[in-house]
C-alpha cells in the first residue's frame, strides 16, 4: 500500500504536542509495517536540509521537496480548491496529522486527525493571526468532507459527532501513545543530580509543562500557587512553568509579578526534551489545570516518570487520566490548592497517585496507536 502523510506539523520540532503526535506515529507505522510505501510530503518556500532527527524517524520513507510558499498553497487550496494533491501525488490513502489544508479530487481517500475543537469554541483563546490560520485552514470543511475523522480521545470523536451532525461511521477514535523517551530515572543517576544542582532545583518544586496561553489556566495555577505557600510548611516550595510564550502570555506575566512570592516562580521557558525528562523527574507533582484539552500528553508524560498529577476536571482529562490523577474543578483555586497540599504532605495518597499512574500510562502506547491507523488505511484502500 502507497500512503501518503502530510509532515509538515513536524517543522515546529520534534517535542511536543502535535508536531511529537506526528513524529511518533510516523516512525512506528515505518517500522511496524515497512511493506508500505511512505510519501512525505514536505514543502517549503525555502530551500532546507532536513533535520537528522527527521529523516531517522521516516526510515526509507520518500521526501518530497515542493517549493510551493505554505501560505499561497493555504489560501489557493481554500478558495481556489486546487492544486489537487492526489493528482500531484498518487497514494492509496491520503493522512493529515492535524489541519494543514489540502485539495483533493476523491477525498473518499482523505484521512484527518482531529486534536481538539478548541478553534471553534474558544476562539477567544487565540490571536487573529492564528484566528486567521484557522480561516485558510478551513477545517469546517475539511471535517465535513474528509473520507474519514480520528479524534484522539472519544471525548473529542463525540464532540466531532455531535457539532457536525456525521455519521458515527465516519469518525473513529484512536488513542494517542507515550514517548517511552520519559521514564523514572534512579535517584542516583548522575546526570539527573547535575541537573538539580545546575538549575537549582534540589528542592521541592510544582512543574507545569505546557504552552503559556489562557486556555492553559496558568493565572489560576499561580493563584493557586500563592495560597499554598501560605502554608509555612511551603515556603522552600517553587513553581516552574516549562513551556513557550503563547497568546496573550502577558496576562499571566503580570500575574506572576503581582505574586508576593515571585522570587519562587521559575520562568523555565521551552525545554528541549532531555530536559524536560529532568524536570519531570526531579518535580514534586505535576499539575495540569487546563480548561480545554482534546487528549493531554504532559500529564502522562509525568506518570511515566513517577510523578503524581494534579489535573482539571474538563474535557478530555478525566477520560485519559481517570482514577489515576486528582481531577479539580479548574475555576476553583482553592480547590487546586488544596489537592496540591494533600499531595504534597501525605505520602500515602503520593505514592498511590505514582502507582496508579505507571498503571494509566500502559493504555497508551504507540505500537497500537500505529496498528489502529494502519487496520483503517487497509479499510479505505479496500473500499476503493
Amino acid at each position: 500500500m502507497r500512503i501518503f502523510i502530510d509532515t509538515r506539523a513536524l517543522d515546529a520540532g520534534i517535542i511536543s504536542g502535535i508536531p511529537a503526535y506526528a513524529g511518533n506515529l510516523i516512525k512506528n507505522l515505518t517500522e511496524e509495517y515497512p511493506s508500505n510505501e511512505f510519501i512525505f510530503f514536505s514543502n517549503s518556500f525555502k530551500k532546507r536540509k532536513l533535520d537528522p532527527e527527521r529523516k531517522k524517524i521516516g526510515g526509507n520513507g520518500v521526501w518530497t521537496d515542493y517549493r510551493i510558499p505554505n501560505r499561497l498553497l493555504d489560501l489557493s487550496s481554500h478558495i481556489l480548491d486546487f492544486p489537487k494533491i492526489d493528482k500531484l501525488i498518487k497514494a492509496d490513502v491520503y493522512w493529515s496529522p492535524h489541519f494543514h489544508i489540502l485539495a483533493f479530487k476523491n477525498q473518499r481517500k482523505h484521512v484527518l486527525t482531529i486534536h481538539d475543537l478548541s478553534p471553534l469554541f474558544y476562539p477567544e483563546y487565540f490571536p487573529w493571526r492564528k484566528r486567521l490560520w484557522h480561516w485558510q485552514q478551513n477545517y469546517k470543511k475539511q471535517i465535513k468532507t474528509a473520507g474519514h475523522i480520528v479524534g484522539v480521545s472519544e471525548f473529542t470523536r463525540d464532540t466531532i459527532l455531535e457539532t457536525f451532525n456525521l455519521p458515527e461511521s465516519k469518525v473513529s477514535s484512536i488513542y494517542s501513545g507515550v514517548d517511552d523517551f520519559y521514564k523514572k530515572l534512579p535517584s542516583a543517576d548522575d546526570n539527573l543530580a547535575n541537573f538539580k544542582k545546575e538549575k537549582k532545583l534540589d528542592g521541592p518544586f510544582v512543574l507545569y509543562v505546557g504552552t503559556l496561553e489562557p486556555r492553559k489556566n496558568i493565572t489560576g495555577l499561580i493563584k493557586a500557587f500563592n495560597l499554598l505557600k501560605q502554608n509555612g510548611k511551603f515556603k522552600d516550595l517553587k513553581l516552574v512553568l516549562a513551556g513557550d510564550n503563547g497568546w496573550l502570555y502577558e496576562k499571566i506575566l503580570r500575574e506572576i509579578d503581582l505574586s508576593p512570592h515571585k522570587e519562587d516562580i521559575v520562568r523555565w521557558g521551552r525545554a528541549e526534551k532531555k530536559d524536560l525528562l529532568y524536570l519531570y523527574n526531579s518535580a514534586s507533582v505535576f499539575v495540569y489545570p487546563s480548561f480545554f484539552e482534546g487528549f493531554g500528553f504532559p500529564p502522562l508524560e509525568a506518570q511515566a516518570s513517577g510523578i503524581p498529577v494534579v489535573s482539571s476536571d474538563r474535557s478530555s482529562l478525566p477520560e485519559i487520566l481517570k482514577e489515576s490523577a486528582i481531577l479539580v474543578n479548574p475555576w476553583k483555586t482553592y480547590e487546586l490548592s488544596m489537592a496540591m497540599e494533600l499531595v504534597l504532605l501525605e505520602n500515602k495518597t503520593r505514592e498511590s497517585l505514582i502507582e496508579s499512574g505507571y498503571r494509566n500510562i500502559q493504555r497508551f502506547n504507540w505500537k497500537n496507536t500505529a496498528a489502529g491507523f494502519m487496520k483503517l488505511f487497509e479499510q479505505i484502500n479496500s473500499n476503493g
